[in-house]
């Protein structure tokens, strides 16, 4: 089982894994999951399945996991706006991360059951900005305070480390958050090779329907990576086009991490469904 070491300041928490001499480092990244009422989450009870197959040192769940509809502000008013409700919201993102973390679950139970080592991953949360519609919403109606927050999440009951909105998790030199900024007025970063440009590190961010990725190289000729991690749902939306609805769809799976390099894995859906579903 790995070790992940924390350290903590202002803007970001820094996590180090060790693991035993020689055992190579594994990350496993989960984009936008986007759970709502009405739509299919089985693909979720396939991740599980696919990352208890992996066993990845850390799993971090870039967020935008809870879509919560009801609280959007962009279609308020409008026919498709109408029978939203929050607890709808709520219950369908646990019930996702309920799946998802089933299988988990049900392998460290086997695994103390045999009293085989237990593999506990490191799980982080980076917040997104459909989650920070909760803080949102109550900063523009303050009578809604104790009524919605984060605590309605069933994320910490199952172990995640839930970082702030925006807020960066630096994972082996490697920097995670649900997207990252492109200047100081915190407008999201274009594209893969615009973080590499703006950065200079490794990142991977979600919050981008696609995915894009892009390559360079410190001045030390250390190599980083830029990625933009798609989306992990089945469903179409609403809003987008019959040209824009079709993304790419999966998780990936990060080998070799080490000093912020790493050699990338996308895991499509289509696959998950056929090996795991």
């Amino acid at each position: 089982m790995a070790k992940v070491e924390r350290m903590k300041n202002k803007y970001t928490t820094t996590f180090t894994t060790k693991t035993a001499k020689g055992k190579p480092i594994r990350h496993l990244v989960i984009p936008d999951t986007q759970c709502k009422d009405g739509v299919n989450l089985d693909h979720l009870t396939w991740v599980g399945n696919y990352i208890v197959d992996q066993k990845p040192d850390v799993i971090i769940h870039i967020g935008d996991h809870y879509d919560l509809p009801s609280l959007s502000s962009y279609d308020t008013g409008t026919l498709a706006f109408e029978g939203r409700r929050y607890k709808k919201d709520i219950e369908a993102g646990n019930r996702g991360m309920d799946l998802l973390m089933a299988p988990i679950l049900a392998e460290q139970a086997r695994q103390r059951k045999n009293k085989d080592k237990v593999w506990k991953p490191r799980m982080i949360f980076t917040i997104g900005n459909h989650e920070q519609r909760i803080i949102r919403a109550v900063n523009d109606d303050p009578k809604l305070e104790g009524l919605m927050s984060f605590e309605d999440f069933n994320l910490k009951q199952y172990g995640w480390e839930v970082l702030p909105f925006l807020e960066v998790a630096v994972v082996d030199e490697v920097c995670y958050s649900h997207y990252f900024c492109s200047g100081i007025m915190g407008r999201p970063t274009s594209s893969a090779k615009a973080l590499l440009t703006k950065k200079h590190m490794s990142c991977v961010q979600g919050h981008v329907q696609d995915r894009d990725i892009a390559y360079d190289m410190k001045g030390d000729g250390s190599r980083i990576t830029g990625l933009f991690v798609g989306i992990c749902y089945q469903h179409d939306e609403g809003y987008l086009t019959p040209q824009t609805n079709g993304s790419w769809r999966g998780l990936w799976v990060l080998n070799d991490v080490e000093n912020g390099a790493f050699d990338e894995l996308p895991v499509s859906l289509t696959y998950l469904e056929r090996e795991h579903g």
